[in-house]
């Protein structure tokens, strides 16, 4: 159990309206024309991985793979951190949200944000499932995470790599912030915390979304990593959103670890994606150092000045056909989504259990030319299990675990290219959306078994040769390419990319410890 009899829990559980007016008091935030809070997170416009160690102590030191994105920390450095930060709680003003992670109440994980900022209570009142009165009465933490922007560290003496830290102790369940004010690291760390937890209780944890039927009999998981659409192909009109994010699937089936979702917003219109959009309209939703007219005061989703990770934080019930209640049967069918810029990779193939577990371990996306300086062009990003980062386990120990659930439950998987098809970026097209739209449904109603398939030469794939309402010549991927010799040569240059990515996944599995 965390233990915060030392930290002031300040003012606790406060609503929306009332974080709204401290935020505007605090001049930490601003209400835009929608009526959403919109806030800016300072120079960290994402997560700070490499400012993120696990505190090397008897009870898990063991069991975490030991790799260059786990790094260590001893427990003395840990307890001097701990104490300015409980200092600094005591002695200012500070938030308290209670709440729990896991919607089934077999896994139910009792979590205590406490915060610096008025808006990060908020972020984490949206993000995680809220307790009723009566839940909160008697309310003591399994978990405890405390984000202090304004408490940095001092590299030497504190021994981290930078003025950011994220320290995270599995033996107390305690995670400390500081240094940085993007709320993300407040829901990423319990996340982390529950890829240690979880495993030993017979559940794996995934980085996925989740959506259903409407009598909830046939679910479905999108794995995938930012810009690859998870977000964008769970939230559809005609099925129902279990969670966009984190996912957990037991012996019963899956549920969400959360209760909120965390859109990313940038160039989202209101046609192509009409629940989240309509989502980031409502009051209680934070955005992200989205930029909007001073005057006016209405958000420009279109802009990336501040950066391209622009987001809205929200609660799940702002999406009218989510599953209140968190949870959904076993899927028939889990979907690893890549954004290919190579566009070497097929628009769908089903994949066989050599596949599933090549493609999970590798957690492939592409970088497209031109989106960061020097990159001129495609850059290719390999997240183990699609969690890199949060992974605290050797990632065969997830494998093993979809392997075993894929196999008991005869789950079909499938690999969606959402890049580009016929060439790569700068040559080819990226694939619309409407297309992978028609492709999911395809795979969700069943159209896609027994139909015949041809062998892409270089990965092995078995890719359709018909799915309803997309063309032939986009599936053919070779034949899309002006010249077949070249997407030879490319997709050659892909596989051994995956070739080398997987190699150093097992050698630094084999060496960890």
């Amino acid at each position: 159990m965390a233990t915060t009899n030392q930290v002031a829990v300040g003012r606790r559980n406060l609503s929306p309206a009332a974080l709204y007016e401290h935020a505007i008091r605090r001049d930490e935030a601003a209400i835009v024309s929608t009526g959403a809070l919109t806030a800016e997170t300072g120079k960290h416009t994402g997560r700070s991985p490499k400012d993120k160690f696990f505190v090397k102590e008897p009870t898990s030191q063991d069991a975490i793979w030991w790799h260059p994105g786990n790094q260590p920390i001893a427990s003395a450095k840990f307890d001097q951190l701990l104490a300015r930060t409980e200092e600094f709680a005591a002695t200012h003003e500070v938030f308290t949200q209670d709440v729990f992670a896991c919607a089934d109440p077999r896994y139910r994980l009792r979590v205590r944000v406490v915060t610096e900022l008025a808006w990060h209570s908020l972020f984490a009142r949206n993000l995680f499932i809220r307790p009723n009165a009566d839940e909160l009465m008697n309310f003591e933490p399994d978990f405890t995470v405390m984000a202090l922007p304004s408490v940095k560290a001092d590299p030497q003496p504190d021994g981290t790599r930078s003025e950011t830290f994220i320290l995270v102790n599995l033996g107390r369940r305690i995670v400390i912030i500081g240094g940085t004010g993007y709320a993300g690291e407040i829901k990423k760390s319990i996340f982390t915390a529950l890829n240690y937890l979880l495993p030993a209780q017979g559940v794996f944890p995934m980085h996925c979304s989740a959506n259903t039927n409407a009598d909830g009999s046939d679910v479905a998981l999108f794995f995938g990593l930012s810009g690859t659409g998870k977000t964008t192909l769970s939230a559809e009109p005609s099925r129902r959103l279990i969670g966009d994010d984190e996912h957990g699937w037991s012996d019963r089936g899956v549920f969400n670890f959360e209760g909120g979702c965390y859109a990313k917003t940038i160039r989202i219109h209101k046609e192509s994606e009409p629940e989240i959009y309509a989502a980031t309209e409502s009051f209680g939703t934070i955005l992200e150092n989205v930029v909007y007219d001073e005057r006016t005061r209405v958000p420009d989703y279109d802009s990336d000045e501040k950066t391209e990770n622009t987001r809205a934080a929200y609660p799940i019930d702002l999406i009218p056909n989510a599953v209140l209640a968190g949870m959904g049967s076993h899927p028939h069918n889990v979907m690893f989504l890549s954004a290919d810029a190579y566009g070497v990779l097929p628009p769908v193939a089903r994949l066989d259990e050599e596949q599933v577990r090549h493609y999970f371990l590798s957690g492939y996306t592409a970088k497209v030319a031109g989106t960061e300086r020097g990159v001129t062009e495609p850059e290719p990003i390999f997240s183990t299990c699609f969690a890199a980062p949060f992974l605290v386990l050797p990632p065969e120990r997830y494998a093993d675990m979809l392997i075993e659930r894929v196999k008991r439950h005869h789950v079909d998987v499938w690999m969606l290219n959402t890049g580009w098809v016929g060439g790569p970026f700068g040559v080819g097209e990226r694939m619309s959306i409407a297309h992978t739209r028609a492709i999911v449904r395809a795979v969700l109603e069943g159209d896609l078994r027994g139909v015949s398939t041809h062998v892409d030469p270089v990965f092995g794939l078995h890719i359709p040769n018909r799915v309803p309402g997309v063309p032939r010549e986009v599936l053919d991927t070779r034949d899309s390419w002006p010249n077949p010799e070249d997407y030879d040569r490319q997709a050659a240059k892909l596989r051994a990319m995956f070739e080398s990515n997987i190699h150093m996944i097992g050698k630094s599995a084999s060496t960890a410890g």
